[in-house]
């Protein structure tokens, strides 16, 4: 089974990604049952996850269900197995060359995903994505050679790859494609209406290669729920604490000037969001974080499933995705990840220097790294 319109992420309902409430075991295992029910029938995990225990939980919800009603998409990249964890900046990359070497990526792969699908009690994954790869695994051969590995063994059915954790990479993503776009199947990035930059550089690379897109943060940080409102108070563990003070403000004065558009097609916010995501060339799969709020007055995340659920087969028109667009413009917001131009030490696991290889990628694409992926003002948006 092929990935699906609507997905659900195992980082949801505050589990492993520390979004929102953390819900218990069998709350979070009921809420994959109900998106079950109510047809979402793509999940995804990956094996970082607390270390394994995302495979185990997303198991034991899919118990019982035939196989062939749903798509699995696993994750690997990240060596918890012999890696050693660097605080907040989580477990190095398989590819660190302290942990192997080239030669040795491919017994790695096979592995961590076979460990993957043990714990996820399955045979075989739908898709198998490479999770947040350093600068080797964007443009490493073995690597790629190793995921295709994969599919030779019948471990997946399709391969790609899942830049992370935060927003950037454009220039990695593209060179990859360049290179092994006749491997890569679908690509995640992130994407919605408050946040079209960086990820909507992407695009017409994945259209020239025919490299389908699953979109993540579709949310905006739970801001597309709509009940993320000016004052809310985050758990002191919450991811979403890093962005930039002023952030959920600024982001709630622009969805404001997006409710009408919601409102005229009959949409919530949330599906607003979704639908202006299918409307990019290649997006062919959402999957926003379904976060259960701390605090009286929020949804409730089966409400949240529900309305994703129920996300209608409609088009937005042009006019209304470049009116969202305009509105929720954020070139320039952030500092990127992946290759920066400001990055002139040795490269981390998910930042390094513009190589000559990436220099290239911006003429081929006409994307100037001093100015189409600088941190700047410009745009007035504060947001993480």
């Amino acid at each position: 089974m092929d990935v699906t319109r609507t997905a659900f992420g195992a980082w949801n309902g505050g589990r492993f990604m520390h979004f929102g409430e953390a819900l218990a075991d069998d709350r979070w295992i009921s809420v994959v049952r109900h998106a079950y029910d109510r047809g979402i029938r793509t999940f995804m995990t990956a094996d970082v996850y607390g270390n394994g225990l995302a495979d185990e939980l997303l198991a034991r919800a899919l118990s019982g269900l035939p196989r062939e009603s749903y798509c699995l998409v696993g994750a690997i990249g990240h060596d918890f197995y012999k890696g050693q964890r660097s605080g907040s900046k989580g477990y190095p990359r398989f590819t660190d060359s302290a942990l192997r070497q080239p030669a040795d990526f491919a017994d790695y792969m096979r592995m961590a995903t076979e460990k993957s699908l043990a714990r996820c009690k399955a045979e075989k994954f739908d898709l198998l994505l490479l999770h947040n790869p350093d600068s080797i695994g964007y443009t490493n051969d073995k690597v790629w050679s190793g995921m295709e590995k994969l599919k030779d063994a019948k471990l997946t059915d399709r391969i790609g790859v899942a830049p992370g954790p935060a927003n950037g990479f454009t220039l990695d993503m593209i060179l990859c494609m360049e290179r092994f776009g006749p491997l890569i199947d679908w690509a995640m990035i992130i994407l919605n209406p408050l946040e079209p930059w960086p990820g909507n550089m992407v695009l017409p690379a994945a259209k020239k290669y025919e490299v389908d897109l699953i979109t993540r943060v579709v949310d905006y940080g739970g801001l597309f729920h709509d009940d993320v409102k000016p004052g809310h108070k985050f758990g002191p563990s919450d991811h979403r604490t890093f962005r930039p003070a002023g952030w959920v403000e600024a982001g709630n004065e622009k969805l404001d000037k997006m409710r009408s558009v919601a409102e005229n097609n009959g949409l919530t916010l949330l599906q607003l969001s979704c639908l202006w995501n299918l409307s990019q060339p290649q997006v062919k799969c959402v999957v926003p974080t379904l976060i259960q709020e701390v605090g009286a007055g929020c949804k409730t995340i089966e409400t949240k499933v529900d309305e994703l659920a129920a996300l209608p087969e409609k088009t937005l028109s042009q006019e209304d995705c470049e009116r969202l667009e305009q509105i929720g413009n954020n070139k320039g917001c952030m500092q990127l990840k992946g290759a920066n131009r400001s990055h002139t030490e040795a490269p981390e696991a998910d930042r390094w220097s513009i190589s000559s290889d990436l220099e290239g990628v911006g003429k081929r694409w006409g994307i100037n790294p001093d100015e189409d992926l600088v941190y700047s003002h410009g745009a007035g948006n504060k947001t993480a």
